[in-house]
C-alpha cells in the first residue's frame, strides 16, 4: 500500500514541524518534478512564513531519508519526486525543459537481456531521454 510522503516522513521518525508539513503536502500534489525554488514558491503561497532556506533543509532531509528521489536534467537545476513511486522513465524536452515520464516495456525487457547477456542480474535502473521536438513540415 502506498502512503503519503507526510506518512512516510513519521514513518521515518521525523519530526514534523507545521512548515514540514506543509511542503510534504506541496511534494504530495505536485505532478510534475519542481526544483527548491518552484517548491517553495508553491509553499510560501500556502504559508507566508517558509523561507527558502527551510524549503532546502527540509528536501535535503526528505532526500537523505528516502523520501525524495533527486533528478538532475541537464539544466542546473536539481528536481524532484517522491521516490516510492511505481517506476518510470523520463524523456527531457531540451528545448522547454518539460519532464515526460513513460514506461515502455519493450525498453524494461530489452535491459533485462542486455544484464542477462552480460552476466547480470538488473536490480535497478534510471533512463533520461534528451531530445527536440521534431518539426512538422
Amino acid at each position: 500500500m502506498k502512503s503519503t510522503i507526510l506518512e512516510r516522513c513519521e514513518a521515518n521518525g521525523l519530526r514534523m514541524t507545521d512548515q514540514r508539513r506543509t511542503i510534504a503536502g506541496v511534494l504530495e500534489a505536485a505532478t510534475d518534478h519542481p526544483d527548491v525554488e518552484e517548491l517553495y514558491a508553491r509553499a510560501s503561497a500556502a504559508d507566508a512564513g517558509i523561507s527558502l532556506a527551510t524549503v532546502y533543509r527540509t528536501v535535503k532531509l526528505f532526500e537523505e531519508t528516502g523520501i525524495l528521489e533527486k533528478h538532475e536534467f541537464g539544466d542546473g537545476r536539481a528536481r524532484y519526486e517522491a521516490a516510492d513511486r511505481d517506476h518510470h522513465d523520463h524523456l527531457i524536452d531540451m528545448h522547454s525543459g518539460e519532464v515526460i515520464e513513460f514506461v515502455d516495456p519493450d525498453i524494461e525487457a530489452l535491459q533485462e537481456r542486455i544484464a542477462a547477456k552480460l552476466g547480470y542480474e538488473l536490480k535497478g535502473h534510471r533512463l533520461e531521454l534528451y531530445a527536440v521536438p521534431i518539426k512538422k513540415v
